[in-house]
């Protein structure tokens, strides 16, 4: 467990620190003291060796529940039925919230068509997809942004609730895209555990098809093109992991008929009942026979072609997929 949280201990002692200046500055005593027991409690099992286990079975509790909230002391299979109940109203609303900051799942801007489906493991999910037409542009500018926090879960979500309006601010501020990816880099690195970094793919398209793509460690999009799929590889390191100011892009045109594919992990390292991974060979196959296909289309062959592959075997991870297409 230590290793899944290794900044927990960190956070707990500045939350005791930020609670006790409360109460020297006359907070509500009761209620604070309460949360400095709880704080002293988890330090406490820090101590012990016992931090992160469940109370009950003595199991690890699920990490992203701990990132989360580091106070909780039961795994979900030992919830009381209210607690439980709790807890599905909480994930059933921060669904309702992500989904709110989706955009629309087709859309026409100009001469660009896109389309995308959202898929998470479970009731949240870490990855991050959106579509923004500039202030200013005439109709046909776009700027597309997507990408994977690491983890799953409530805790993944809330990051990409973070990035996401991290990314929104800064595209309001009118920055190249280097400089955006720097910004939101040092805000990521400032404000996150030093486990979390995301994967990210920012890129801004123009009425005459011009496409600048910047890869900050993603999944190498794909450009479909005459017949081909080049893989677009990744200019930059995931935002997170380093407070680094180099970000580059690439320049690319796509022609009337051209397709831009980008997909998250789930896509490619998802496996069959065997072991065998779906891998990007697969994928590349996949989205050439349906090149030809409007963009909605060919995302829902992607997706039924890694169902197939899939089986019976268990999801193990969100899946997202987009399709940019310059129609003719």
């Amino acid at each position: 467990m230590e290793t899944a949280l290794p900044d927990a201990q960190a956070q707990l002692v500045e939350r005791r620190r930020r609670v006790e200046d409360l109460i020297a500055r006359g907070g509500p005593a009761p209620q604070l003291e309460d949360f400095l027991s709880q704080i002293d409690d988890a330090l406490d099992r820090f101590a012990a060796g016992t931090y992160g286990l469940c109370d009950t079975c003595h199991d690890p509790i699920e990490a992203d529940r701990l990132r989360a909230d580091p106070l909780i002391r039961l795994c979900l299979d030992h919830l009381t039925p209210s607690e439980s109940r709790a807890l599905e109203r909480d994930l059933e609303l921060a669904s309702r919230v992500q989904a709110t900051l989706l955009p629309p799942p087709q859309m026409t801007a100009g001469t660009w068509q896109i389309a995308y489906q959202y898929a998470p493991l479970a009731t949240v999910s870490g990855d991050y997809v959106d579509v923004i037409r500039p202030e200013g542009g005439n109709g046909s500018d776009l700027l597309f942004l997507f990408g994977d926090i690491t983890g799953k879960g409530v805790a993944a979500s809330m990051l990409m609730a973070h990035l996401h309006a991290s990314m929104r601010t800064l595209v309001d501020l009118g920055f190249p895209l280097g400089q955006m990816m720097a910004r939101a880099n040092r805000v990521f690195c400032e404000s996150t555990m030093s486990d979390h970094y995301a994967t990210l793919v920012c890129g801004r398209l123009d009425s005459t098809g011009g496409l600048e793509l910047l890869n900050a460690g993603h999944c190498p999009p794909l450009l479909l093109h005459d017949g081909r799929a080049d893989a677009l590889e990744a200019t930059g390191l995931p935002i997170g992991l380093f407070c680094v100011e180099d970000f580059t892009s690439r320049q690319a045109i796509l022609v009337p008929g051209d397709t831009l594919l980008l997909y998250t992990d789930g896509l490619t390292e998802a496996f069959d009942g065997d072991g065998n991974q779906y891998g990007t060979e697969r994928a590349i196959a996949t989205a050439l026979s349906h090149a030809g296909d409007p963009p909605g289309g060919l995302v829902a062959a992607c997706v039924e072609d890694l169902a197939q592959f899939r089986g019976t075997a268990r999801r193990e991870d969100d899946l997202t997929i987009m399709a940019i297409r310059r129609s003719t």
